[in-house]
């Protein structure tokens, strides 16, 4: 049997899966985040937010499918569930990052649009 076939294919599915599960928790949860940071337009904050999934799923399924080959001797189910497992896991830990990448954007942006709100109601009090 070709271990390599086997690993690869696991390997893009579960990757292509947990990318997208991942990407839609962003979209449906990060909407609420950017109709705030755009003070209402939800047009604007709709569109951004496709934006974002698009650059994400471009970003994630490119590294998955870059780091897809492996230079290990896979001779048994036992070597590749453990080259699995590290190819698995970098992908995991590359989506968490990228999910705290974009949560701490998000933070950023709602801070400042908050900044700016607040500036604005100032401005117009006086």
């Amino acid at each position: 049997m070709n271990y390599y076939l086997l690993v690869y294919a696991i390997y893009l599915l579960v990757s292509v899966l947990l990318t997208v599960w991942v990407a839609r928790t962003l979209f449906t949860n990060g909407r609420t985040f950017l109709v705030d940071i755009f003070h209402g337009n939800e047009p604007l904050a709709d569109s951004v937010n496709k934006l974002l999934l698009t650059g994400f799923y471009l970003v994630n399924i490119g590294y998955a499918t870059l780091s897809l080959r492996t230079t290990d001797e896979i001779h048994s189910y036992q070597q590749a569930m453990e080259t699995l497992s590290i190819k698995l896991g970098t992908i995991i830990l590359t989506l968490g990052a990228m999910h705290f990448f974009n949560l701490y954007v998000f933070y950023k942006l709602r801070t400042r649009a908050k900044a700016e709100a607040r500036t604005l109601d100032f401005v117009l009090d006086k």
